[in-house]
């Protein structure tokens, strides 16, 4: 977000008082968490009851643990399940000033529930989508008035989650824009404005995190424990890239992925892994199947865990995170050289959405411009394939002796 966009919401009243929210999963429920903590009228919807009752005993489960912490108190949990109530018919959002659908990323599905909800709600009602990586602008021409429609992504859990990325449609209004960017501000979340393009920011820049991870196990330089191990102990990253993958589910994970490689006309930067395929074939999803690129126990823990080492002028670890980062860094650089966000919103979303450790542009400039053109050079020059191309970003950094601006 930018320093003028950020003045504007300084001390700002949100004008939303009125949210539906649209499916009582656990992300939709956990927006509704949110918007009810800062105030807001929220009408939580789902067709299913069931959904619904779930979603009730889950809040009441989660405000608890709040209490026994010592980070609300009874007054404050009271408060927040007051301003939710649960509703099975779209009708009942028609008062909303702001509706958010977070259901199935089926992109007909959305268009037809955006299509029925616009005919309930007042003309200057918002009407968001929190999809990770659908075209808002296909789902917006769902609509009489398009110019309403944007698309606002909360990350999982989105209570706890900072990041949320704001997304506009070509046919989304400024003051559309505006008011979303201002009504999440005042939610204490951080904006990032994202272009509408495949993956938004984070959902495309990440996924060298998990392609190159895979790439490395097959072309047999690394097992799964030791490319892990080489993201947590030298780059400081919570999860290692297959920990995370058994984290969201190999199902969920291929899937976003094919999604994103199909998106980019088959861009070979994001083509997808037979590995993670084969494995989601297999039904082993992760923690959820209790098998993964790891075994899980009751509880979610890895059963076993080894890391091998082969030293060497470069030690392995140092090879495999060098060539996963600079992938990544690579992958922030083209979402800057396009325009997909600026470089502040950029570096927010990997830190503040997935909790990276640091910002890839930061990063990048603490290991210099010029170790990241060669090292990018080196993985063309061994391998010949479009997928280790250098950002023309960073190849005129270099040459201008620029550092990024974050």
């Amino acid at each position: 977000m930018s320093e003028n966009q950020k003045s504007k919401i300084v001390n700002l009243q949100s004008s939303i008082k009125f949210v539906g929210v649209i499916g009582g999963g656990t992300m939709g429920s956990g927006i509704a968490q949110v918007a009810a903590t800062a105030g807001c009228q929220v009408k939580l919807y789902d067709t299913n009851q069931a959904a619904l009752d779930k979603a009730k005993a889950a809040l009441e489960k989660i405000l608890a643990r709040l209490i026994e912490k010592g980070r609300i108190d009874l007054e404050e949990k009271n408060r927040i399940q007051n301003n939710i109530s649960y509703v099975d018919s779209l009708k009942d959002l028609a008062d909303s000033n702001l509706t958010i659908e977070a259901i199935i990323e089926n992109i007909d599905i959305k268009k037809k529930v955006f299509s029925e909800l616009e005919s309930y709600v007042a003309e200057d009602c918002i009407i968001a989508s929190n999809t990770s990586s659908l075209s808002i602008a296909s789902i917006a021409a769902s609509l009489k008035k398009p110019k309403r429609c944007v698309g606002i992504h909360f990350f999982n859990p989105a209570p706890l989650m900072q990041l949320v990325e704001v997304i506009p449609a070509i046919q989304t209004s400024y003051e559309t824009l505006e008011k979303a960017i201002d009504t999440i501000a005042s939610w204490k979340k951080t904006v990032a404005v994202a272009k509408d393009t495949p993956g938004f920011i984070v959902n495309r820049v990440a996924r060298p995190f998990y392609g190159e991870a895979l790439r490395i196990y097959e072309e047999g330089i690394a097992n799964f424990e030791t490319i892990d191990s080489a993201m947590k102990d030298l780059g400081g990253f919570r999860m290692g890239p297959f920990e995370l993958m058994d984290f969201i589910g190999n199902d969920v994970n291929y899937t976003v992925t094919e999604t994103v490689f199909t998106a980019f006309y088959f861009d070979p930067r994001y083509k997808p892994s037979f590995t993670q395929k084969r494995f989601s074939e297999a039904g082993y999803l992760g923690r959820k199947s209790g098998i993964g690129y790891y075994e899980y126990d009751a509880n979610g823990k890895i059963v076993v865990s080894s890391t091998t080492e082969v030293s060497g002028e470069e030690s392995l670890k140092e090879k495999i995170f060098n060539r996963i980062l600079i992938m990544l860094i690579n992958e922030a650089a083209d979402a800057l050289f396009f325009n997909i966000a600026s470089a502040e919103d950029i570096d927010n979303a990997m830190t503040k959405g997935v909790n990276y450790p640091k910002g890839l542009l930061a990063w990048a400039n603490e290991k210099g411009i010029g170790w990241c053109v060669a090292k990018m050079d080196e993985l063309y020059f061994e391998y010949h394939e479009d997928r280790y191309r250098c950002s023309p970003l960073l190849r005129t950094m270099n040459k201008k002796g620029l550092r990024f601006e974050v």
